[in-house]
């Protein structure tokens, strides 16, 4: 995980880069998520990641609420790791991450389409608008203060 480094910043792309900020974080959530890994082999045999790391970062989804920790054998005693809700939730943003990736960083065809299990039509992430719906350039974003910015001092 990230050191608090943004502990003046009030927002919540900060907080949630001090959760999920580093790259070995979204390959083990890419990988519960979309490759159906839940066991430590299961992840160090697809990342290559070293074990003093992978540990650290599975330690560290179960501390935040994003995994779970599941004994699945007492001798030897092994554990699982399966998203919660709040791990699940990550989704759109690996969507959209591998959507960027595509288009300005990856050469040729995408490696990886994602697609409905019910209909089997590719996944899109896609940023709308509640009343209008999609929005066609990012210059149609306008940030603005919400509810949880507290008042200047």
């Amino acid at each position: 995980m990230l050191g608090k480094t943004y502990d003046t910043q009030v927002c919540s792309i900060a907080r949630s880069l001090e959760v999920i900020g580093e790259r070995w974080s979204l390959l083990i959530v890419r990988d519960a998520l979309f490759g159906g890994a839940t066991r430590y082999s299961d992840f160090q045999r697809s990342l290559g990641i070293a074990t003093n790391i992978l540990k650290t970062r599975l330690d560290g989804f179960v501390e935040t609420g994003i995994m779970e920790r599941h004994r699945y054998s007492q001798q030897p005693e092994l554990h699982e790791y399966l998203l919660t809700d709040k791990g699940r939730a990550l989704a759109p943003a690996l969507i959209a991450l591998t959507e960027w990736g595509d288009q300005w960083a990856t050469e040729g065809e995408p490696p990886i389409l994602y697609t409905h299990t019910a209909c089997g039509d590719t996944i899109t992430q896609q940023t709308t608008c509640a009343t209008c719906g999609q929005i066609h350039e990012p210059t149609e974003i306008q940030a603005q203060l919400g509810p949880g910015m507290p008042p200047k001092a």
